[in-house]
This record gives structure tokens, C-alpha cells and sequence, in this order.
């Protein structure tokens, strides 16, 4: 099984179970935004948290392997046309200078990993309509001269 079948495996296998991210990531011992990630192909897994996702969700061996087996973490070039991720890229487009200039300040010259990294998805209740909170963790990275 490769990941692009592990990802329809894995979709369907929660959808058929009516779990969320957060039950499926309470089960396992990880993120939900993590376990999310990785069913959808984006990162490895070890044996052992492959081997209980694929128990959580009922789905054959084959996933467990597909999950351990390292990505290729590339994605589409083209603007995206889902209004929900058209909406973080132009987040990015319209801030991403923005926030380099602001951390290049604060830190140095570098960048933030996307490996010693973590990201958390909360909702805050507001009666002029509830907010999603996105915190992006990663580590600072500076640039070495040599």
C-alpha cells in the first residue's frame, strides 16, 4: 500500500467510525493535528503508533506500513481552490514578509523548523463569532556562516 491508498484507507476508516481527529489522537498518545498529518501522508509514524491507529480504526496491516514509510512532503504548486486553505496561503502571501522581518528581529538571521515543530487548533467562543486560534511551535533555526 503506498500512502496515497493508506490516506483513503485511513479517511474512510474514520468517517466509517464517526471518530475525530482529537478522539483518534486521545487513543493513540499524539496531536491530533500530528495523527491528522500523517494519515494524510505528511509524516512517518513509528511501528508502534501505526500499529495503534490501524487498531484504533479497524484497517488492515498494509496502513501500518505505509504510515512508517517516510513522505515525500511535496505538495500541489497550484493556488489551492478550497476556501479554507486559499485563505492560509494568503495568509502567508499577504504576512509571510512580514513575520520573516518580525522573527528575523526577534532571533537572527534564519528560519522557524517545519521538523522540531509543533501546531495546536483551538476554537475561542465569541458572541460575535467563534475565532480559530492556529499556534505554530518550531524551533529557531539561524543560518551558520562558514
Amino acid at each position: 500500500m503506498d500512502k496515497l491508498e493508506m490516506r483513503h484507507t485511513l479517511l474512510a476508516a474514520k468517517a466509517r467510525k464517526k471518530m475525530s481527529w482529537e478522539d483518534i489522537g486521545k487513543a493513540v498518545g499524539m496531536s491530533p493535528v500530528w495523527v491528522a498529518s500523517a494519515c494524510y501522508g505528511m509524516n512517518s509514524a513509528s511501528q508502534e503508533i501505526a500499529t495503534k491507529l490501524c487498531d484504533t480504526l479497524g484497517v488492515e496491516s498494509d496502513a501500518v506500513e505505509a504510515l512508517v514509510a517516510f513522505p515525500t512532503k511535496a505538495w500541489d504548486e497550484a493556488i489551492p481552490q478550497d476556501p479554507f486553505i486559499y485563505r492560509l496561503y494568503e495568509v502567508v502571501g499577504v504576512y509571510g514578509e512580514t513575520l520573516k522581518d518580525v522573527v528575523q528581529e526577534k532571533f537572527g538571521d534564519g528560519i522557524m523548523s517545519a521538523i522540531d515543530f509543533t501546531m495546536e487548533v483551538d476554537k475561542i467562543e465569541d458572541p460575535k463569532g467563534d475565532r480559530v486560534l492556529l499556534t505554530l511551535n518550531g524551533k529557531f533555526l539561524p543560518y551558520k556562516s562558514w
